[in-house]
């Protein structure tokens, strides 16, 4: 990077292109103890979308435990309506398959997927590996998707098995070796300097839920993830929705990784006697490798800042996963009850009106400057236990007791 005779700062091109950057686009740029920090412009670069707010499952960490939401599976005219939307973008942002449901849990989990990478954008999807069968993995497999998540939350049947009541790790491991083979069955080869070298088009991610009950497990994960040639990992501390999970939660600082090998991404954590020397070790055998902990900076809402929205499965889009529902979670040893958020519904606007809505975007800024009251770290009050206000005068929803932006959870 350069700046130039006016002072003006010249990216790469290379750069630029992978933050999908054009040129004219004005970066906002925030100033900090740390030094300079450029945002990105307000553009929609990424979509959750929620095919369905059902699960197969009934585990011990979802939010599904703590809600009175309804259920219900995406329509066919939402979903018409939102491949509408992000065709009227310049650029289509990168779409994400997961909520708070199973995406393969909707009947037409694969037309979606193929419907939206004709987009020409990148997709990806999260599944809890249950219902990847060897069909479904090969159908997937065909549509180019980009990344397959898989969330893996214990390595021995047992650990698995009481967090995800009803699933078996047997099942779910042999589900990973159809993937496997669905995803090399559709690679290609290629030659270069060091001769024929196989080329992907799919990844395939683990995510895992990590707890005093688990974190055990974290190097068998590893293993089992590096035995399906999984390319991205990323481990995030539980977020407790009841008493008993808050009991479970770990809050030290670890570090990231760089993005040149497998990534692994892992939050702040204590409490464990997993080490960082172990950590290491395992990783280093992946050749994984890892960054410096101050991209664990507080107060900074990964969603907002990577230009990202959530569509619910009625077609609600809110500005992150965490206010598409209204829950209730704990914040350190009390209660915290988080209204959902709604900015608008894609049957009722385009999906291009809902992300420039002026209110949306007032929100947006709101929390790029994070003045909020930090009730993460004080002792909790009457107003600490919900989203709807703060003792600094902020108005609903604020954002102050928001794990995501202290870098203690973390989605893919």
């Amino acid at each position: 990077m350069e700046v130039d005779s006016k002072g003006r700062l010249i990216l790469p091109a290379e750069v630029a292109a992978r933050y999908g950057l054009a040129p004219g686009d004005r970066l906002p740029l925030a100033e900090g103890a740390a030094g300079l920090r450029l945002l990105r412009p307000s553009r929609l670069f990424k979509l959750y979308v929620e095919p369905t707010n059902q699960c197969n499952l009934d585990c011990r960490t979802c939010m599904r435990n703590v809600w009175e939401e309804p259920l219900g599976m995406m329509s066919d005219e939402v979903f018409d309506r939102i491949v509408d939307g992000l065709k009227a973008f310049s650029s289509a942002p990168t779409v994400f398959f997961g909520g708070f449901g199973e995406p393969l849990f909707h009947p037409q989990i694969v037309d979606m997927v193929r419907r939206t990478k004709e987009l020409g954008t990148r997709v990806e999807l999260i599944t809890n590996g249950t219902l990847l069968t060897k069909e479904l993995s090969q159908q997937l497999a065909r549509t180019a998707i980009d990344v397959i998540w898989v969330s893996l939350d214990g390595a021995t049947p047992e650990s698995y098995a009481d967090i995800r009541l009803g699933a078996e790790l047997s099942r779910v491991i042999e589900n990973l070796g159809y993937l496997y083979e669905a995803i090399r069955a559709e690679g290609s080869i290629v030659r270069g300097p060091c001769g024929a070298l196989p080329i992907f088009r799919t990844d395939l991610g683990i995510e895992f839920v990590a707890m005093k009950h688990n974190i055990a497990d974290l190097p068998a994960v590893l293993a089992l993830g590096k035995k399906f040639d999984a390319r991205r990992f990323i481990i995030t501390n539980v977020l407790p929705y009841t008493k008993e999970m808050s009991e479970q939660a770990l809050y030290h600082y670890i570090q990231r990784t760089g993005n040149s090998y497998p990534q692994l991404s892992l939050p702040r954590m204590q409490d464990t006697d997993i080490s960082e020397e172990m950590i290491a070790r395992e990783t280093a055998a992946m050749n994984v490798t890892r960054a410096g902990c101050e991209e664990h900076s507080r107060n900074r809402c990964p969603f907002i800042e990577s230009g990202a929205g959530a569509v619910s499965w009625d077609g609600n889009l809110s500005p992150c996963l965490p206010l598409m529902h209204s829950h209730t979670s704990y914040l350190a040893c009390y209660q915290r009850y988080s209204r959902r958020y709604v900015v608008g519904n894609v049957m009722e606007k385009t999906l291009r009106e809902l992300w420039y809505d002026t209110e949306h975007i007032e929100f947006r800024k709101r929390v790029q400057s994070f003045d909020f009251a930090p009730c993460t770290t004080c002792g909790g009050c009457e107003l600490s236990e919900g989203n709807e206000e703060d003792c600094a005068g902020s108005p609903f929803p604020v954002c102050g007791g928001c794990l995501w932006a202290q870098g203690l959870i973390q989605c893919p």
